[in-house]
């Protein structure tokens, strides 16, 4: 290169040097403001984690990415607005639509990590304190929030583009009958989700069964067009939520009370002792510390069966724990067993009497 084309070269730069130096400070500029409110917030959200209310915490925590997002987006829109003055090109055009699809997607994602974190703490927060949670309304009202974010940026995002809500809407209306036809089980699947998070019967957590269906498990999830149900050898059971709609649902998660029923029988020989027994045994179930005084309390002298005479125990525990129950009901059987035998009695079992007439008369051979 000769020195008349190295002062060529650096006349052209020299042209291009100012504009060059715009965008190169305008990137470094982002870059520099995104690190600043990483610091920031990072200093904010320690001291929010200090705090016992779930807002501030939340509100930090979704805001640092979509901060930073958008700091960029608009960093880089405006450099490229500096190259657009001085190259004209057509691409560059595009920049203001994206900028702004940009900027209204970043507050969509800031509002929908928000009611997913407000929705985490205010979950968690109620654990710590002991209190009671609703796992399905928490979740449903999440989800009603992050559909309605979700459609307005959509909408926005089409009028910002040059595209008429209002015909989208006339269009939309029009559409959605066609739709309706076409997706019927899917809608019957989403009100039937919707009805089972107003009316709540059941949550996320419960055991359920239905005597309609082969269905009893353990509620894993309610979404919009299934329940995931984890039956008690753990497997996964999908049930569309129109069924619910259709078929009775058993809720033994809300009972108050378990219930032993029982009927025992002793032999013929001891029914002069049945009085005393049924007595002692009602005494015991009276006194006994696992047994709800507040509930149905009967035992009494039931029947005469082929091979004893009976009678019934008929009460209910505190306690709704499937497994603490039956250690409860075992006890309780134990002491009745005691009870019989303290009295000379025994439990009967199913016995034959066999009677043979005098005038058969059993003849040996040879």
């Amino acid at each position: 290169m000769d020195a008349n084309e190295l002062v060529s070269w650096f006349n052209k730069f020299g042209d291009h040097a100012g504009w060059i130096t715009q965008v190169f400070i305008v990137v470094f500029g982002a870059l520099l403001l995104d690190f600043i409110q990483r610091r920031v917030m990072k200093r904010l959200l320690l001291q929010a984690e200090k705090t016992r209310g779930p807002w501030d915490e939340a509100l930090i925590q979704s805001l640092r990415k979509p901060l930073s997002a958008a700091i960029w987006i608009v960093g880089i829109t405006f450099a490229a607005n500096i190259v657009q003055l001085q190259t004209r090109a057509e691409i560059f055009k595009a920049v203001e639509p994206v900028r702004n699809v940009g900027i209204i997607i970043c507050v969509a994602w800031f509002l929908t990590l928000l009611v997913n974190n407000m929705e985490r703490n205010i979950i968690q927060q109620r654990e710590r304190k002991g209190k009671p949670v609703d796992l399905t309304t928490a979740d449903a009202i999440a989800k009603l929030f992050r559909i309605s974010i979700i459609i307005t940026a959509v909408l926005v995002t089409m009028q910002t583009l040059g595209f008429s809500i209002s015909g989208v809407l006339a269009f939309g209306g029009i559409g959605g009958v066609a739709v309706g036809f076409a997706a019927k089980d899917l809608l019957a699947n989403f009100f039937g989700g919707l009805m089972i998070y107003l009316d709540r019967p059941f949550s996320v957590g419960d055991w359920v069964r239905s005597p309609d269906r082969e269905i009893e498990g353990t509620v894993e999830t309610i979404g919009w067009r299934l329940t995931r149900i984890r039956t008690f050898d753990k497997r996964p059971l999908y049930v569309p939520n129109s069924v619910f709609a259709n078929i009775s649902v058993e809720n033994p998660s809300r009972m108050s009370n378990r219930r032993i029923y029982e009927t025992i029988g002793i032999r013929y020989d001891d029914v002069g002792r049945m009085r005393e027994i049924v007595d002692d045994v009602k005494q015991m179930l009276q006194t006994h510390p696992e047994i709800d005084q507040d509930q149905t309390l009967i035992v009494n002298f039931n029947a005469f069966a082929p091979s004893s005479v009976d009678f019934f125990v008929y009460t209910f525990t505190k306690t709704t724990n499937w497994v603490y129950f039956h250690e409860v009901k075992q006890d309780v059987l134990l002491r009745i067993t005691d009870i019989i035998t303290r009295h000379g009695a025994q439990i009967a079992f199913p016995t034959s009497t066999l009677h043979i007439a005098e005038t058969v008369r059993v003849q040996h051979a040879g």
